[in-house]
C-alpha cells in the first residue's frame, strides 16, 4: 500500500546551515580570485614596497648617523663630568686639610679668637693675617662653588642627549622594523607569482644587470679629477648588491655607494641622500658631467652618479646590483656639483 505521507521538510535551522556554508564557499571563490593578481599587478605592487623601503632606509641612515653623534657627545660629555668631579674631590680635599688642621689646634673663628686675646698690643698684625687667611679659604669655596655649578649643568646637558640618544634609538628600531616588514611583505607577493613567473622577472633584472656591459658613456669630460676619482671608484663596484643601510665596501644603498666613492676620492660627504643634495653646487641637467651627483624624486630619497650620456651609476633597490640605468627611469630633480 502506497504511503501518502508528506516528505519531510528541511528544518529552518539546516536551510540557515546551508545558505550559510554556500556563502561562505562564494566569499572564499572571490577571495581566491582577488589572491591570484597579475604578474603585472605583482611587480607593480613590489616596485612601489621597494620605493616605499628606500624613502625608509634614507631616513634610518639619518637616524643612525644621529645616533653616532649623540652617542659621541654623550661619552665626551661623561668624560667631562668625570673629570670635574676629580678636580672638584681635590678641591674639597684641600679645603678639608686645612680645616682638619684649625681644628687639630683648638682654633676656633678667627675674629672670635682675637678678640679674646690678651695681647692687644699684635691683634691689627695678626687680623691682617688671619684676613688674608679668610680671603683665600674664601676664594678656594667660590672655585668649589663654581666647580659644582658647571658640574651640575654638564650633568643636566648629558641627561638631556642621554634622553635624545634613547629617543634617537627608539626611532631607529621603528624604521629598521618598518623596511623589514615592507621588504617581506614584498617577498610575500612574489611569492604568489608562477616559477615561470618568477623566472621571467628574474630575466628582466639580469638584463638590466647586463646592460653594464654594452652602456655608452660617450665622451663627456668629468666634473672635476676628484668627480673622475669617484665615478672610477663606483665603476669598481659595479656588479655589487643593494642592501639597505649598507656602505661598502661589498654592498651598498643609494647614498652609500655615493658617500664611498666620494670617500676613495678624500671627499667626505654625508650620510644621506638628502643631506648630500647640499653638498655642492646645485645644477641642471644639462649641466651634468661625470662625477655629478643626481638626485630623484621629490623628497629626493634616491641619489646616483652621473656617468655621461643621460646615465647615471646608482645602487637601485632591493634585489638589484650596482648598475648604470638612463636618468630617465626615475623623476629627476637636480644634479649637485661636489
Amino acid at each position: 500500500m502506497a504511503s501518502h505521507r508528506r516528505p519531510k521538510q528541511p528544518s529552518r535551522t539546516r536551510v540557515t546551515v546551508l545558505t550559510a556554508t554556500a556563502a561562505a564557499a562564494v566569499a572564499l571563490s572571490s577571495q581566491a580570485a582577488q589572491a591570484a593578481p597579475s604578474k603585472k599587478d605583482v611587480k607593480s605592487e613590489v616596485d612601489k614596497l621597494y620605493e616605499q623601503t628606500e624613502q625608509a632606509t634614507e631616513k634610518y641612515n639619518g637616524a643612525k648617523e644621529d645616533q653616532q653623534k649623540l652617542q659621541k657627545e654623550v661619552t665626551d660629555l661623561q668624560d667631562k663630568v668625570a673629570r670635574g668631579q676629580g678636580e672638584l674631590n681635590d678641591l674639597r680635599k684641600g679645603l678639608g686639610a686645612v680645616a682638619s688642621g684649625q681644628y687639630r689646634s683648638g682654633s676656633i673663628d678667627p675674629s672670635v679668637q682675637l678678640f679674646l686675646s690678651g695681647d692687644p698690643d699684635t691683634y691689627l698684625e695678626k687680623a691682617a693675617t688671619l684676613d688674608q687667611l679668610s680671603g683665600k679659604q674664601a676664594d678656594q669655596l667660590k672655585v668649589i662653588a663654581d666647580k659644582q655649578r658647571r658640574l651640575a649643568q654638564e650633568r643636566a646637558e648629558a641627561a638631556s642627549k642621554i634622553q635624545d640618544l634613547s629617543e634617537t634609538r627608539r626611532a631607529l628600531g621603528e624604521k629598521k622594523d618598518e623596511i623589514q616588514g615592507k621588504l617581506a611583505k614584498a617577498q610575500e607577493l612574489l611569492n604568489t607569482l608562477t616559477a615561470k613567473e618568477k623566472a621571467a622577472l628574474q630575466a628582466k633584472e639580469n638584463r638590466a644587470n647586463r646592460s653594464n656591459d654594452r652602456v655608452d658613456l660617450g665622451h663627456d669630460v668629468p666634473a672635476s679629477q676628484r668627480g673622475a676619482a669617484a665615478l672610477a671608484a663606483a665603476q669598481s663596484k659595479i656588479g655589487s648588491p643593494y642592501v639597505w643601510g649598507a656602505t661598502g665596501p661589498s654592498s651598498f644603498d643609494c647614498s652609500g655607494l655615493t658617500s664611498w666613492a666620494y670617500q676613495q676620492a678624500g671627499q667626505s660627504l654625508p650620510r644621506t641622500s638628502q643631506a648630500q643634495a647640499s653638498a655642492g653646487t646645485r645644477i641642471g641637467m644639462n649641466e651634468l658631467k661625470p662625477g655629478d651627483l643626481v638626485l630623484f624624486y621629490g623628497d629626493l630619497h634616491h641619489i646616483g652618479l652621473y656617468a655621461g650620456n643621460n646615465t647615471v651609476l646608482h645602487a637601485p633597490k632591493p634585489g638589484a646590483a650596482v648598475r648604470y640605468e638612463s636618468i630617465n627611469n626615475m623623476p629627476f630633480q637636480y644634479g649637485v656639483r661636489v
